[in-house]
């Protein structure tokens, strides 16, 4: 089981999808390379949209018992890393049991920056945005807060949804854990929330639309730079890649007017890159 993280800027998503540029291609080719290759060998724990870039993911890796022999842990990630792109890192990995599952996982964990929005608010009430966050805990049916699949339940149970905090303390955004989550989950929840807190809708609404699913209503969905997959709990990988928090003492904050805005989101976009990359090279050394 292989620790990646990628950049979402430069994939048009992680699973394979024809005559388009795939995180999971990337890897593919990397291991077909190596000469590792064999069909089935690849699978991935973790389902992500074009520009939603990725700290922690998980690639399931099936070598040859020749191979398996002959390798630890450290060589495999050299041997990736020696054939991967410069924007996927392979940057952790253990022994797994034959065959054992990339899903499903304990717990995921995402953050999303929502200031990237120009409707999140320059001053915020801690304790009303903790509130709003709140409401999306718990089991409820979450069909006005994703892309609604045929056929796929809609319902989910949110572990923790709670303010994304900076190195100054101020709230830049949202965190939040489950188990499983749902196509664009996460950037509607955002949107939601910054809907509240910037006075555009009230608590009630976001509770009406989580009691009453049947009722379609919609509260955007924020875009998708701002979005990085943080960790992924499994049970087989002893904690793996588990404690730590974005590093944002680099961050700038957002500026009031809109074409200030529309500007600083291009380095809203670099900020959010370079802690990805930093995060990538710590964890690295660490193995």
């Amino acid at each position: 089981m292989v620790a990646i993280g990628y950049r979402g800027d430069t994939f048009h998503g992680s699973q394979i999808q024809p005559n388009v540029r795939t995180v999971q291609g990337a890897i593919a080719n990397s291991i077909k390379k190596i000469g590792w290759w064999s069909d089935g060998c690849l699978g991935m724990s973790s389902r992500t949209d074009a520009g939603v870039s990725v700290r922690m993911n998980l690639a399931r890796l099936d070598l040859s018992d020749a191979v398996s022999s002959s390798v630890d842990e450290r060589r495999v990630l050299r041997a990736l890393n020696d054939h991967l792109p410069e924007d996927i890192v392979a940057w952790g990995a253990i022994r797994v049991p034959e065959r054992y599952p990339s899903r499903p996982v304990i717990s995921r964990k995402y953050y999303y920056r929502s200031e990237i929005s120009r409707r999140w608010p320059a001053d915020i009430d801690m304790e009303d945005l903790e509130d709003v966050c709140s409401i999306f805990e718990g089991h409820h049916d979450f069909s006005n807060f994703c892309r609604v699949e045929g056929g796929r339940d809609t319902e989910r149970s949110i572990e923790e949804c709670k303010p994304w905090v900076n190195s100054e303390g101020r709230a830049i955004g949202i965190s939040v854990s489950a188990q499983s989550f749902l196509w664009n989950q996460v950037r509607r929840i955002s949107s939601a929330v910054t809907s509240v807190i910037s006075g555009e809708i009230g608590k009630d609404d976001l509770i009406d639309a989580l009691d009453s699913p049947e009722r379609p209503v919609d509260f955007g969905m924020d875009p998708p730079e701002g979005l990085v997959l943080w960790e992924i709990e499994h049970a087989s990988l002893g904690g793996l890649g588990l404690g730590s928090k974005p590093e944002t003492s680099h961050f700038s904050n957002a500026p009031v007017g809109l074409r200030e805005h529309s500007i600083w989101s291009g380095l809203c976009k670099l900020e959010m890159s370079a802690m990805i990359h930093s995060e990538w090279i710590r964890q690295y050394e660490k193995f």
